[in-house]
């Protein structure tokens, strides 16, 4: 472990297909990335993928968990672990590859460089940079994002997005136990407590790839409780005053 790396956090349920080659981009970086892997207890043997991986790479970290818990606590899992052991820039991103690791300097780059506390590798900010997604798809993520901007308020054009790198003060100042969502409405509910704190949150253009191995997790009671969870964190805000002690 070497805290002066930025860490990146990746929540993992049946991804064996995709940790090898994952790792393989990860570890190819210029910049040197601890990683940590959360795993809901996956059937297809990813965690022993990752422990064997670590045999030769001590950058690598495991949290092994009993089941299907939700990417929301997954990531304040590792959020969590991240502050524990001093990380000062912490990243996120899927396992499916549908992120492109070379993109994690862009991000990084953005919060250690020039002075975002969160950047957001965002599909929408230079028109829709999806690959493979299909149509309808692509259609209820973009005006996802539209509707989540207009209940809120942010000028965020990807308020969906997993792929993000944050300061360290951004991860102290939120409170996780006010955060409700377990699904991706959680990627919405941080973007906003950091935007409604005032930290510096900018965008950085991505190219979004559709999984090639392996199967998706979205569903549709993950979309109704996005789509619920704005309305109620746009209403609880309005008694939130989002002071930084």
């Amino acid at each position: 472990m070497n805290k002066t790396n930025p860490l990146v956090i990746i929540p993992t349920y049946n991804e064996s297909m995709n940790i090898d080659m994952l790792l393989q981009k990860i570890t190819s970086l210029a910049i040197v990335f601890d990683v940590l892997f959360i795993d809901d207890n996956s059937p297809d043997g990813t965690a022993t993928i990752i422990k064997e991986s670590q045999k030769d790479n001590p950058n690598i970290h495991l949290i092994e968990r009993e089941g299907k818990l939700g990417l929301g606590t997954a990531y304040i899992k590792g959020f969590n672990w991240a502050m524990e052991n001093d990380y000062e820039y912490i990243c996120e991103m899927d396992a499916d590859l549908s992120h492109d690791p070379k993109d994690l300097q862009k991000l990084y780059e953005a919060v250690a460089n020039d002075g975002a506390d969160l950047a957001i590798g965002s599909r929408y900010l230079t028109g829709v940079n999806v690959v493979n997604w299909p149509l309808g798809r692509v259609v209820m993520s973009y005006f996802a994002s539209m509707y989540v901007r207009v209940i809120t308020g942010m000028k965020i054009m990807d308020t969906t997005a997993g792929f993000k790198c944050y300061r360290r003060i951004v991860l102290e100042t939120i409170n996780f136990d006010k955060i409700r969502s377990k699904g991706y409405g959680f990627q919405i509910e941080m973007k906003f407590h950091a935007w409604k704190y005032g930290f510096k949150v900018v965008e950085v253009p991505i190219v979004f790839t559709n999984r090639v191995k392996g199967v998706s997790k979205m569903s549709g009671g993950i979309f109704h409780e996005a789509l619920w969870g704005v309305i109620r964190l746009k209403w609880r805000s309005l008694f939130n005053p989002y002071k930084r002690t």
